[in-house]
């Protein structure tokens, strides 16, 4: 499986950017795709997660209200709308795809990811 991102950006406070993952190669079985983001000196990050089928969400407390995740399974694409951007979402954000059905309880961990893409850099200034 072969993830890209895209979308990312510099961007001041309270303004909006969408981010999108593209999966390629064996992702029929896959069970959820989730988005990370980590700034510089810290530790990768939980965000959103979206389970493929049924299309449950999960959000990270700092996020939810803000970001939207979504899914497109026909092209293979997750998407992330980002609004109300503060200076504090600044970071590379990384998509992710878990391949194994996994208990929601640990969907937020990045051990259940089994690929990841490149990561994208979004910058908010304030």
């Amino acid at each position: 499986v072969q993830l890209q991102a895209s979308g990312g950006g510099l961007v001041q406070a309270g303004g909006s950017l969408r981010l999108s993952c593209a999966a390629s190669g064996r992702t029929f079985s896959s069970y959820a795709m989730g988005w990370f983001r980590q700034a510089p000196g810290k530790e990768r990050e939980f965000v959103a997660a979206i389970r493929l089928s049924g299309g449950s969400t999960h959000y990270a407390d700092s996020v939810k209200g803000r970001f939207t995740i979504s899914r497109d399974n026909a092209k293979n694409t997750v998407s992330l709308q980002m609004n109300s951007l503060k200076p504090e979402d600044t970071a590379v954000y990384y998509c992710a795809v878990a391949i194994r059905r996994t208990a929601l309880s640990v969907i937020r961990s990045t051990d259940v990811y089994d690929y990841w893409g490149q990561g994208t850099q979004v910058t908010v200034s304030s």
